[in-house]
Formats: structure tokens, sequence, C-alpha cells
């Protein structure tokens, strides 16, 4: 296991809040490993994003890899609580990983986490700023993962304070939709599902939007459509435990899914 190395004064009282629960977990149990995938200075502050993965049994192979991030957005926290269950819950349960290995990103906008704002320090929404030269170090941070741990998968958490319900984007792609509509048939059970024609300026169906802004998180340009990627968004006025289990079922439901998708393709 490979420990984080990073002083206290690295983290105020809010982020330890956060991170520690992380760390005790990649102290108890030898299959989360917690390192750095970059850290940065603001106003005399030096601010880390972690990283911690999850490796699963093996069927043989190369395992699926897959990249999930939180708090993007500053005050959506609710993803990066449900990465921390997630992990704590396949502690125990590896098999729920068999074939995979998870790598988490529970803190992607550590100063903006901080202050409890959607954009950071600097005023930037950092999901605006992929892979569009972006000097931002959050950014410069979060691109260099994308590019060199490989995923097969992408899913980023979110939370919108203007929904009704939870909802995701499958950019248009079939393979995002397949693996989006049981995630989000999974969260029916403990949020509803927003069913509006146009939620957040998109035209949406049954909770799965196609379009897609700008600049998001999202596979380097070169891997193009090898990577599925998709964004599952609750609603941020629910409870935050609400939130919280909604976003677990959906991850679960994605792994359950995608190993399927994965077991079939030699047959087709």
């Amino acid at each position: 296991m490979v420990m984080l190395n990073c002083p206290d004064s690295v983290y105020p009282h809010k982020l330890r809040r956060l991170y520690w629960p992380f760390l005790s977990l990649a102290e108890a149990s030898p299959a989360v490993h917690g390192t750095v995938a970059g850290s940065f200075t603001r106003n005399g502050h030096r601010y880390t994003i972690p990283r911690f993965s999850f490796r699963g049994p093996s069927v043989g192979g190369t395992p699926i890899r897959l990249g999930l991030f939180a708090l993007i957005h500053g005050d959506e926290p609710a993803g990066a609580h449900a990465l921390e269950h997630l992990l704590a819950r396949l502690a125990e349960q590896p098999e729920l990983a068999t074939g995979y290995e998870l790598v988490c990103y529970p803190l992607c906008n550590p100063t903006g986490y901080e202050a409890g704002t959607r954009h950071c320090r600097s005023g930037a929404d950092l999901n605006r700023e992929f892979w569009r030269d972006s000097e931002l170090p959050e950014i410069r941070i979060l691109e260099h993962e994308l590019r060199t741990q490989r995923f097969d998968g992408l899913i980023a958490l979110h939370a919108d304070d203007t929904c009704e319900g939870s909802y995701g984007y499958s950019h248009g792609r079939a393979l995002d939709d397949a693996l989006l509509r049981p995630a989000l048939a999974a969260a029916d059970r403990v949020l509803p599902r927003d069913r509006r024609a146009t939620i957040d300026g998109f035209a949406a169906r049954e909770g799965v939007i196609c379009d897609c802004f700008r600049g998001i998180l999202a596979p380097p340009p070169e891997q193009g459509t090898r990577v599925f990627n998709l964004i599952f968004e609750t609603p941020a006025l629910a409870p935050l435990p609400d939130q919280v289990a909604a976003n677990l079922a959906a991850l679960e439901a994605i792994l359950a899914t995608y190993r399927g998708f994965i077991a079939y393709a030699p047959n087709l």
C-alpha cells in the first residue's frame, strides 16, 4: 500500500474532514491504495488532488480501468462521499469489482470545496476548462491523469440545484446510453428521476441528455470514442445521505452492466 505523505498543514480543517476517511480506508485495507495525483500552491497554501485505487479480483488479462471523479464543482460533496462508501464496500466485498481497477479522485477542486463554491479559488468553472489549453493547475493535473492512466471509462459525479431528480449525460453515444439507463433505474430506488423534456438547457428523455457543454472532463482527444464517458447528476437540494445512496446505486449498476458487456463481447 502506498500512503500519502502530506503534512496536516497542507489540509485546512474542512479538507481534512473529507480526506481522512479515505486515508483510514487505505490504512485498514491493503486493497485500497492512496497516492497523490498532483499538488499546487495558491495564495501561499499548498493543495493536493488525491488518488485512491482499488483492484478487484482478476479474471485473467488486463483489468478494466475506470476513472471516477467527484467534487469537480466545490459545492457538490455527495459524489466524494459516494466514492468513500464505494471503496469501503469494495474492501468488504471485493467481488463487486471483479475484473476492474477503479481509480477514484474524490477531491478534484480542493479550493472550491474549501470555500464551498462551485468554482475554484481563481473563479473558474473547472468543468469548462478541459482540453482547452487551460493554465489552471487543477486542470493540468487532471489532464495528465487522463492521458497517463489510459482509462477504459470515465464517470463524473455531480449535483444540480435546479433539477427535480437524478439525470445524466450520455453524449449521444450508444454505449454511454446503455450504461446510464441502468444507473438511473438503480438510483430511482433512492431518489426520483428528473423526467422533464428539458434539463440544464438541453433536450432530455427519461433523464438522459445527449448534448453537453464544452470543456467538460472527458477522455483525451486522441483516445476518441474508445472510452465511455458518463456524467451522473443528483438533485443537490435532496438530503445528502439520499444523494450519496443514489450515486452508490448508480455506480454499482454501471460496474455490473459494463462487466456484462465485456463478457458478452467475445461472442458478438
